[in-house]
């Protein structure tokens, strides 16, 4: 929806976030975001935005106000039709409830440390082959290869076709999330034929026994969702555990090498890997904005939101906005207490998946801290610019083994 706000209410910002050089370097026009006022409004896309933490998080917070079932992009799907069945990011409750219960039943703290066993074996033998090679890419190499495997394991999807089907799948789903631009239809283009590879192999009869996805399944047998949620849900499960994972893992590398320092704390310490983790959620966060439907005529921050109003949620920003973090909030320090940041959202929209992703971040660098005394750039990475998503194509490093 269109809805034209008086200057006075939301200070008009005419940059492009989703330009190259803003996805480049998002951090200035995030800082002129924040300072210019509580919410902006972005002209070239008609939308206020709002970049400060206290903002973003009350948004997020108050789910009946700022809803999700219209979309988490720009499109409000209560008008226009969503180019696939909403899952569990795009709806709203009693519907959400119900699909939520049933990934938390899954996604359970005593199913979360039955994984540990094989995410650790793996995880051993990934920082070996790794090691043997020295010099080796750290996306390609590393962050894809062990979600891709553990997690895919754990859903108890076929391997065959994981990595060709779902690093594709991701792009395109997320790339939703932001303006529909050339950028999003070569996403769209890229990503052709893997949502129903997806569905295909998310069927109850492509599933392990015992699996994360089977127990979904086992929530659509006694009626709490119906098939078509549970199918939904598992391939809600491949994005909680796996495409943003796979981006923190690159993204947490690359702070950690630009930051030798903290690698030491890390190393000389493996506990504070999580704190490590965290910190660079915070600093990079996997996830940089997506948008959020007014429900009803709003006050929000001192300025007017009509019903079904479009706003821009930029986390990213939020998550290095001073006046929440300090003043040394663009800087990576493990030591921050940065457990609250945005990165995986806030409020009954939480990533469900989270404990998950947790838990294969943290056994993949306490493997490394224990084995690696040092990690460096051996040339700068290639970003990987998409207009919802913050990582790297390629992040080329060396090793040194401890």
């Amino acid at each position: 929806m269109t809805i034209n706000l008086p200057v006075a209410a939301a200070p008009v910002i005419d940059e492009d976030p989703y330009s190259d050089a803003s996805l480049l370097d998002p951090y200035p026009l995030f800082e002129r975001m924040r300072e210019a006022g509580p919410g902006v409004w972005l002209e070239k896309y008609g939308v206020p935005a709002f970049a400060r933490f206290d903002a973003c998080k009350d948004i997020l917070d108050d789910y009946a106000t700022f809803i999700s079932g219209a979309g988490a992009g720009p499109k409000n799907l209560h008008h226009e039709p969503s180019w696939r069945p909403q899952g569990i990011m795009e709806s709203d409750p009693p519907v959400h409830t119900a699909m939520r219960h049933a990934m938390a039943g899954v996604i359970s703290p005593k199913g979360t440390r039955a994984l540990r066993g094989q995410f650790q074996e793996f995880a051993d033998e990934l920082v070996e082959k790794v090691l043997d090679l020295r010099e080796f890419d750290a996306v390609s190499d590393f962050a894809q290869v062990f979600p891709l495997r553990v997690f895919g394991d754990a859903v108890g999807i076929p391997r065959e076709g994981r990595a060709e089907n779902l690093l594709a799948l991701g792009a395109m789903n997320f790339s939703t999330f932001g303006p529909d631009d050339e950028r999003s239809k070569k996403f769209f283009r890229r990503g052709a034929g893997t949502n129903e590879w997806a569905m295909a192999n998310t069927a109850r009869e492509r599933l392990a026994p015992g699996s994360l996805g089977a127990q979904i399944w086992d929530f659509a047998d006694r009626g709490e969702i119906t098939e078509a949620q549970a199918a939904l849900l598992v391939r809600a499960m491949l994005s909680a555990g796996l495409d943003t994972t796979i981006f923190s893992i690159g993204n947490t590398l690359q702070c950690l090498a630009r930051h030798p320092g903290e690698w030491a704390k890390v190393h000389a310490n493996p506990k504070l890997a999580r704190f490590a983790i965290d910190e660079a959620f915070r600093y990079e966060s996997p996830f940089q904005s997506f948008y959020r439907t007014t429900s009803k005529p709003v006050s929000f921050h001192g300025i007017q939101l009509p019903a079904e109003a479009k706003v821009a949620v930029f986390v990213g920003a939020a998550n290095r906005d001073p006046r929440h973090w300090g003043p040394d909030a663009g800087s990576y320090r493990i030591e921050r207490q940065a457990g609250g940041h945005l990165g995986f959202g806030m409020g009954i929209h939480q990533c469900v998946g989270q404990p998950v992703s947790r838990l294969e971040m943290e056994v993949l660098f306490n493997t490394l801290a224990q084995r690696v005394k040092a990690i460096e750039l051996t040339a700068e990475p290639v970003p990987f610019l998409h207009n919802t998503l913050r990582g790297w194509a390629s992040l080329p490093v060396r090793l040194t083994p401890a």
